[in-house]
């Protein structure tokens, strides 16, 4: 299967996430975070679903603490959604996949 969420780094945020052309969420993490780990395999699930209507993107704290420090990340995970390359909503902390839908169809 080909995985649906894409890295970012400080250097490639604004082209891809802010100029995405569509609505795009971001989970702030870090490898060494055990809550992060379990919460990507919901993140892929629902990526997938979505797939063409939603664009979905890592952002590793520990390489890329420009765009974390951007965006006060204090707390991973942390999920950002943005729409239009303006931030729409956020979360904190591992989100279930029901939660983590609910707060995807407002983006739609």
């Amino acid at each position: 299967m080909v995985k649906k969420v894409s890295m970012v780094s400080d250097d490639d945020f604004s082209n891809m996430v802010l100029n995405s052309g569509s609505p795009a969420v971001v989970d702030f993490w870090a490898t060494w975070c055990e809550p992060c780990r379990k919460f990507d395999q919901v993140l892929e699930d629902v990526a997938d679903d979505y797939d063409g209507k939603i664009s979905f993107f890592k952002v590793d704290v520990n390489q890329s603490n420009a765009t974390a420090s951007k965006y006060s990340v204090r707390s991973i995970p942390m999920l950002l959604f943005f729409d239009g390359g303006e931030i729409v909503d956020q979360a904190v902390g591992a989100l279930s996949r029901d939660m983590l839908e609910e707060k995807l169809q407002k983006l739609l």
